[in-house]
């Protein structure tokens, strides 16, 4: 039965990475995007507690209890909880996703996750800098133009190996095609061909996607179950 989820969930995740690369290139040429600009901050931020239970929820709880907890706050990221364990929980917004994204500046975006220790170490930074430009006021081209100059200077650490990370969270909101979408693990290399991982592929459970202008691949594995043990449906984002 798992390994039919399995299946199943990869047939339409990868139909649905096709169709949003479509929607993604369409909308990025369209003058009437739904969110063409940075909505006020206060739309971004969440209430302190509700935030903690959200980034808790990225991973199952035997794993989030002791991780340090991330909120967002009006200059960037701080700490809430410190952790025992080495793992990250936070939410990320819109602003992690690519600047051709339509949802880039959707202030509905809620993406609990929790990182490993490697991932904290390597690729959490990227995200707690391109949080800290975006709140300066840089544009989406002014933060990437930023980024590539933080990673030529080696001012962002290179990924470790291992980085990885949960995405299991019932309550997330991760676009306004999908909404939630289904759990699933990530994994984070340097740029890296999909087809080494057999992502991509017809009945694979593993997609990938290519993100050049951070110099890295994910790799996204679509699990059962969400992070409080109650089984995902294929059929419901």
């Amino acid at each position: 039965m798992k390994r039919k989820i399995l299946r199943t969930i990869a047939v339409r995740s990868f139909a649905v990475v096709v169709s949003l690369a479509a929607a993604w290139q369409a909308q990025a040429q369209d003058p009437k995007a739904p969110y063409p600009s940075m909505a006020p901050l206060e739309q971004y931020l969440m209430e302190r507690n509700a935030e903690i239970a959200l980034a808790q929820s990225a991973a199952p709880e035997s794993i989030s209890r002791d991780a340090e907890v991330m909120v967002l706050g009006r200059h960037g990221y701080e700490t809430a909880i410190k952790g025992k364990n080495g793992f990250v929980c936070m939410v990320e917004r819109s602003w992690t996703a690519g600047i051709d994204d339509p949802d880039f500046w959707n202030p509905k975006i809620l993406a609990p996750i929790c990182f490993n220790p490697p991932a904290a170490r390597s690729y959490l930074p990227l995200t707690i800098r391109k949080t800290e430009l975006v709140l300066a006021g840089q544009s989406k081209a002014q933060m990437a133009d930023s980024i590539k100059a933080a990673l030529d200077k080696k001012e962002l650490p290179t990924l470790e190996t291992g980085a990885m990370c949960y995405m299991m969270s019932k309550q997330g909101y991760l676009s306004s095609r999908d909404g939630r979408w289904h759990p699933h693990l990530m994994f984070f290399v340097p740029q890296a061909n999909a087809q080494t991982w057999g992502a991509n592929l017809p009945g694979s459970p593993i997609l990938a996607s290519e993100y050049p202008p951070d110099r890295l691949t994910i790799f996204l594995i679509p699990v059962p179950k969400w992070s409080d043990g109650t089984a995902d449906s294929p059929d419901v984002h």
